[in-house]
């Protein structure tokens, strides 16, 4: 089991530093390896992502941080295509889990971590590592022989399996829908069988039809309490156009799959606001859609007023 394997999750809680930056290196060493960072379940990753979490409370000092936030995020780089999904899903999860439990004074930074997470989820779309787009051999040489000059720089495609991934993330956890966050309690609530029926069922045991037993979802993110923090929603609405715009998300002229991609995101939130229950986050919701950076809103000049001089006193 992978849980066995990971002594270096309690130094990522360590008040030294030093020790801190050296768990974080065998974690780094640790998800590299395919063999393990597949197998890792999702308890295994709700480990992890507490002992980063705890990491991330520890560090002071604003470049640390700064540092720290970006190292965290940069992790889904160095995991396998099929792992990234889950590592989110724990990502989520156990911000969700904390959200409420941290100080004003400590808020600052795991706001920024939040910030980074989604950013490098919107490159990770883009098959981006370390900030830099992925072009393939064959895009560069077409470019390089037959590209017009003065054309630019030729973006990669938009990964269509990781956009869907991520969109779908996104409407799990911070756009999470009120209705959604809910427990349907009458698929757990079982009807009392009156004593009437019971002399209508066929009393021999081998003529009874037993029930069929319900699956039991033994994932521990379901198991969680997927009540989404207003304030990590809110959060998230404020920075998801900031960080769409840092991965080109926002180039629409010549990009019809970025466009199609903010106007997928811009319905989960119009959904969002429709449905939510909390007047900060559909307010929230509204200042979102209405960014003039987002297609359909047109930036409204703004009306200088020619200064006439003094014109004296009035009369």
């Amino acid at each position: 089991m992978a849980s066995q394997n990971m002594p270096f999750i309690k130094n990522l809680a360590s008040s030294d530093s030093k020790i801190r930056k050296s768990a974080l290196t065998s974690l780094q060493t640790f998800l590299s390896a395919k063999h393990i960072a597949t197998t890792l379940s999702p308890i295994d990753i709700l480990k992890l992502w507490k002992g980063l979490f705890y990491a991330m409370w520890m560090c002071d000092r604003a470049i640390p941080q700064q540092t720290l936030a970006q190292e965290l995020a940069d992790l889904i780089y160095i995991l396998p295509r099929e792992s990234v999904v889950p590592w989110l899903r724990g990502f989520w999860a156990t911000m969700s889990r904390e959200w409420t439990s941290i100080d004003v004074l400590r808020m600052e930074k795991f706001l920024l971590l939040v910030r980074r997470v989604v950013g490098a989820s919107f490159r990770w779309m883009k098959g981006a590592q370390d900030g830099r787009e992925d072009v393939s051999a064959a895009t560069a040489t077409k470019t390089k022989k037959g590209g017009k000059k003065g054309s630019g720089k030729e973006k990669s495609a938009w990964d269509a399996k990781r956009v869907d991934q991520i969109l779908d993330m996104l409407a799990e956890w911070p756009f999470a829908l009120d209705e959604d966050v809910k427990e349907d309690s009458s698929e757990s609530e079982e009807e009392p069988e009156s004593e009437d029926d019971e002399d209508a069922k066929p009393q021999h045991e081998s003529l009874r039809k037993e029930k069929p037993k319900k699956k039991e979802n033994r994932d521990p993110l379901h198991l969680l309490a997927k009540k989404i923090p207003a304030g990590l929603k809110i959060h998230v609405l404020d920075i998801w156009v900031d960080e769409a715009e840092k991965v080109g998300m926002l180039d629409f002229e010549g990009d019809e799959e970025a466009l199609k991609i903010v106007q997928r995101i811009i319905e989960k939130i119009e959904e969002l606001e429709q449905r939510t229950v909390s007047p900060a986050i559909r307010v929230r919701s509204k200042d979102s859609l209405a960014d003039e950076r987002l297609p359909g809103n047109d930036k409204q000049p703004v009306e200088e007023k020619e200064d006439e001089g003094w014109g004296g006193f009035d009369n």
